[in-house]
């Protein structure tokens, strides 16, 4: 099946097969992760859509994918008008979709390990109201047709060296024991793969991008631990770095394991473990606790060994991207520059630090058109070669062993005209407002995102995305549970308080449909500010990458006198870091580039 219509009509036909009635396919897998292998790509295979969030619903006459606003022009280019319904999220929920859709009796199947218990009860419920029913299918119909579905990866995992991890797995593991204790449980189940990468400090090559493995983790109230993970990852030197206090019992087991737990109490994080866990440790005997990762948190704060790390992987990183920079900014004009060959040139400027271990996601290279896709993804078919009078976009980073940056820069090619350097310029004013922003302990992202977008509203401006984004030590390079983003937003909803270590992105942006993409990304670490005179204890950001915003781009007669101060201060600390570590020519490019800006 060389067509995603081919493919779509055999899926039908499995579905008649199976008596079912239609099919939700989402983009996730059973560990309910952003970033997922090549075997789970089934939302990607059976559409085109290379987005990294989406659902499908496949019925019998009909079908639809859902895609939030960063996927509004993308999902159009790459998937099939004539097939499929576009429809938004969180405007139209898939249920709410369902049961406008499915007809009285229909059956809806859904995989269990593949969707969380509140999306099963909340759907099953919505149809119900219409007389239809949703079913747990025992084998995914979607693989029964995925005739050359790619096999998990079985690379070996790797010893993230606690010099770098900041603290060692056994002090995590107590941790964790601690909190079972309080919380009444025997057990937690841990099925996010950045979790069980941080508290038992291994790390994967599993899920391209992401350095974890494939595996599932129990914690023990007396602080011991079971790795389920695939025979012949772990090595000799991982066992004896995992311990005696570490078992390591077979991924394939996990799924009976669950059964194993009757008269035990066992803490499952609901938003992060799939329905299937749920529904297996009940069947088996055992009580379930809905209760939050504790991991979640104590990831999301980053200690003394994450941030040292992280400032030595920024300042790496930013003069790659300097490098880079400089490079664009001669060849493009010149012409003969495409999307692929930048996001490689950047690569390749990367990967001669000799500390890259991979990217921390596929580069959004986007020039003209495509910049105004804020998640678009290049490749062979999509890719635009960079012309005199666009603006290119390049939002990328690198992980490290000692850190994961993640950086979004604009590159005028030839003249900007006077509308992008307003439209940058009012970015920039929101992204420095993120990076001023003082503020009390209990602050939520969600209280300050309205400061990125305030310069935007009062032209009539906006963009719909999030503001920020956790980020993580050699990790997910999108972490929760911290974030900045309005309610309604990708990443929006009830929000965590921002808290002393965690580090985030502050990255407003402006679209401009079929012409241009605007957004400046840096990466932040909250920390605490003691203010003169004040009276409570506050909460403030330190800017963390250092790479030169293009001063090209700003019209410094929209700039308050506060605002050029900051910019010019940045440039001064990024010339100053950056500098050593650049060859002649790059380190004077630097600096004319970081030269004090005037009216």
């Amino acid at each position: 099946m060389s067509t995603h219509s081919a493919r779509l009509a055999a899926l039908r036909a499995q579905l008649t097969r199976d008596r079912l009635d239609g099919f939700v396919v989402p983009l996730t897998d059973e560990h309910m992760s952003e970033y997922v292998g090549a075997y789970a790509q089934r939302l990607a295979w059976l559409t085109g859509f290379q987005g990294s969030a989406g659902t499908a619903v496949v019925l019998r006459e009909e079908a639809a994918i859902f895609t939030d606003g960063r996927y509004t022009i993308q999902v159009r280019e790459q998937v099939a008008a004539d097939e499929w319904h576009y429809v938004g999220v969180p405007e139209t929920s898939v249920a709410d979709w369902l049961a406008a859709h499915a007809a009285p009796g229909a059956r809806i199947g859904y995989d269990p390990w593949l969707h969380t218990r509140g999306w099963v009860d909340e759907t099953a419920r919505v149809l119900a109201a219409v007389g239809a029913e949703l079913v747990g299918v025992d084998a995914n119909p979607v693989d029964a047709v995925w005739t050359d579905r790619p096999l998990p990866s079985d690379a070996p995992l790797s010893v993230q060296p606690d010099a770098l991890a900041g603290r060692g797995s056994a002090a995590k593991r107590a941790d964790v024991a601690d909190w079972l204790v309080q919380a009444g449980a025997d057990a937690l189940i841990v099925p996010a793969l950045d979790s069980i990468a941080w508290l038992l400090n291994v790390r994967g090559t599993d899920v391209e991008r992401t350095p974890v493995a494939l595996s599932y983790a129990v914690v023990h109230a007396d602080g011991t631990a079971e790795l389920f993970v695939a025979p012949g990852k772990v090595d000799d030197t991982v066992a004896q770095h995992l311990g005696n206090a570490v078992r390591v019992r077979d991924r394939a087991a996990f799924a009976a394991a669950l059964g194993g737990f009757a008269g035990k109490r066992v803490a499952i994080d609901p938003s992060l473990a799939v329905s299937a866990i749920f529904d297996r440790v009940e069947a088996g005997g055992g009580t379930t606790l809905p209760l939050r990762d504790p991991t979640l948190l104590a990831k999301a704060v980053k200690n003394a060994g994450e941030i040292a790390g992280h400032r030595a992987a920024s300042l790496r990183d930013g003069a790659a991207l300097t490098r880079f920079l400089r490079w664009i900014a001669a060849e493009a004009p010149a012409g003969g520059q495409t999307e692929l060959s930048a996001a490689a040139r950047l690569e390749a400027f990367r990967r001669e630090t000799g500390a890259l271990k991979d990217l921390s996601f596929d580069a959004i290279s986007a020039t003209g058109p495509h910049g105004a896709i804020p998640h678009y993804r290049v490749d062979e078919a999509s890719n635009l070669p960079i012309e005199r009078g666009q603006l290119f976009l390049i939002d990328s980073g690198g992980q490290y062993a000692d850190g994961t940056t993640d950086v979004t820069r604009v590159v005028p090619v030839g003249e900007p005209t006077a509308e992008m350097r307003d439209r940058f310029t009012r970015v920039l004013k929101g992204h420095i407002a993120i990076a001023t922003a003082v503020f009390p302990h209990g602050t939520t992202g969600q209280q300050i995102d309205a400061l990125a977008r305030l310069p935007l509203w009062q032209a009539g401006l906006d963009f719909a995305h999030g503001t920020g984004h956790g980020v993580g030590a050699y990790l997910s390079v999108h972490e929760g549970p911290a974030r900045i983003a309005k309610p309604g937003y990708p990443g929006g909803g009830p929000q965590e308080p921002l808290r002393a270590g965690m580090i985030l992105s502050n990255e407003p942006g402006y679209y401009k449909a079929g012409e241009y993409g605007i957004r400046i990304e840096n990466l932040l670490l909250v920390e605490e500010r003691e203010i003169a005179g004040g009276e409570a204890p506050m909460l403030a950001f330190e800017t963390l990458t250092l790479a030169p915003i293009e001063r090209d781009l700003i019209d410094p007669a929209l700039l308050t006198d506060d605002e050029l101060t900051w910019i010019d201060a940045y440039h001064r600390r990024v010339a100053d870091a950056l500098r050593p570590l650049l060859p002649g020519e790059d380190a004077a490019w630097l600096d004319a580039k970081c030269a004090p800006l005037t009216r």
